[in-house]
């Protein structure tokens, strides 16, 4: 299990994020970066507390040259009967369960974009965080960015569950 990004803003409960695509420390695979698939990854979870209503998926690379990272994926709502996301669930022509809502990513897409570290920029980690939610449904503005579904999270995550995959531009090929 990963270590927790998030912790420093508050520790919280750890649970099982499992994943038949991306692994801890391992670079991603070709499938899931911007300009070879853009696909999302298969991720399976479980061990959420009991008291959890609904789970939220961010993908978050803390490392992009931005000063502020960048963030892949932001989904929410995510009823407590689904513990697991197909690959391909958060990409164009996905499927995501009933209730599920996801946000715009820094292209101003929604869904899923992939890794795509730009040269030069050394080996960046994308936090894959499942989020295990006090509430069963976040009312939040459909333009609201990632980030402010972050800023939400802090104050209703029971729980997290976290893989770091890896990614650099020579991994690209």
């Amino acid at each position: 299990m990963a270590e927790d990004p998030l912790e420093r803003f508050g520790a919280v409960e750890q649970f099982t994020v499992t994943s038949e695509d991306v692994a801890d420390g391992h670079p991603i695979a070709a499938l899931h970066r911007a300009s070879k698939g853009d696909t999302s990854p298969q991720l399976a979870w479980s061990g959420f507390p009991e008291q959890t209503k609904s789970f939220a998926v961010t993908i978050h690379d803390p490392d992009a040259p931005t000063g502020s990272g960048f963030w892949h994926w932001a989904v929410y709502n995510i009823p407590t009967t689904v513990t697991s996301l197909e690959r391909g669930a958060g990409s164009s022509g996905g499927s995501l369960p009933a209730g599920a809502l996801q946000l715009k990513n820094e292209y101003r897409e929604v869904g899923f974009t992939g890794a795509e570290p730009p040269e030069g920029t050394g080996r960046h980690r994308y936090h894959v965080v499942v989020h295990a939610v006090d509430v069963d449904h976040l009312d939040l503005d459909p333009e609201s960015t990632p980030a402010v579904l972050g800023f939400n999270l802090h104050f209703h995550t029971l729980a997290r569950a976290v893989i770091v995959p890896t990614a650099a531009f020579d991994d690209a090929d």
